[in-house]
């Protein structure tokens, strides 16, 4: 290694600008990018790097071989589906990511849809806005059946560091929890079972597994299939673990009754996609993909992103990939 490292950050604006991102404390070249649109540009960008820094931007294989001086792939968030991890280890590249930076924002999000969905605010909140409540004779009406979430089964998905917090959240307000992961893990409050079993018997599924092969499409329509009709579904893990068109199909068809989708397979997605077209029910929520975005846990993750690089220099390499 040089005496100087350059580092390359090639999705800036996918941090808040008023979050701080220090730079590290050894000697090194700093080349920041708001966004970079595609391959052709994040190649230019990387000439003679040594780090790079990526949210959402691909590093692939061809990119990795044509940037023969880099060494490491800093990535500023959890998930690493857009990283080709074969051709690192090939290129003897090191991969660093961000760990449990989310466990209150993550959480908070899917408890705060779980309220909305099962306690109808939204489908109340438009019928106030139509002028509902001043034909009312009675001081308060009931067109939506309100169910407490006290009691009901929520159905985890993937149950690491972010499926755990949400069921502690969830048990705290009353909920059974239940979840399906690739290994039991030893909870007083929370039940393993298979995945048959949760969607059988969930009254909310919340997804919260990374994206792989075994997990794309995970929710489609055979599973939608055996879900209670009364069953809420949320994502706030990767878009494509949920068959988008299929979730949108059970939710024409009633085969679901609500959903609350914060991540899709295109970001953002297209006006005429499946969800967008529901976008307008009181029984779909879509958000931007903000669920990891709280002020507090932004921060702790721009801070972790620099302590994983500086750590890397060093030559004590933390939160490998």
């Amino acid at each position: 290694m040089s005496d100087k490292f350059k580092i390359a950050f090639l999705d800036r604006s996918t941090i808040r600008a008023d979050i701080s991102v220090h730079q590290p404390g050894f000697p090194h070249i700093w080349a920041e990018y708001d966004k970079t649109e595609n391959q052709a540009q994040a190649l230019e960008r990387l000439q003679d790097a040594d780090i790079v820094i990526t949210n959402k931007v691909p590093i692939t294989a061809s990119l990795i071989t044509a940037c023969p001086e880099l060494k490491m792939v800093a990535v500023a968030a959890t998930g690493v589906d857009h990283i080709d991890i074969k051709a690192c280890h090939a290129h003897d590249i090191t991969i660093s990511n961000i760990r449990n930076y989310a466990l209150r924002t993550v959480p908070e999000h899917v408890i705060g849809m779980i309220l909305t969905l099962r306690r109808q605010v939204l489908q109340y909140r438009q019928e106030v806005i139509q002028g509902r409540w001043q034909q009312e004779n009675n001081f308060c009406f009931f067109d939506q059946q309100i169910q407490d979430i006290n009691g009901a089964t929520l159905g985890i998905i993937g149950y690491g560091a972010i499926g755990q917090a949400t069921a502690r959240l969830a048990h705290a307000l009353g909920m059974q929890v239940q979840y399906t992961s690739r290994s039991a893990k030893a909870v007083d409050f929370a039940r393993p079972v298979d995945l048959d079993t949760l969607l059988h018997t969930s009254d909310v599924i919340s997804c919260h597994c990374p994206l792989t092969p075994e997990t794309h499409h995970l929710l489609d329509a055979v599973a939608f299939g055996k879900m209670k009709s009364s069953a809420i579904v949320i994502n706030s893990a990767r878009g494509n673990i949920v068959d988008e068109q299929a979730l949108a199909d059970a939710l024409t068809r009633n085969k679901v009754a609500a959903a609350a989708i914060d991540v899709l397979p295109q970001e953002p997605p297209a006006s005429n996609s499946p969800m967008m077209q529901l976008a307008n029910q009181t029984n779909v929520i879509l958000t931007p993909h903000i669920a990891w975005a709280s002020q507090q846990a932004m921060q702790t993750l721009a801070d972790q992103l620099i302590d994983n690089i500086e750590a890397f220099i060093a030559g004590k390499p933390k939160n490998i990939v």
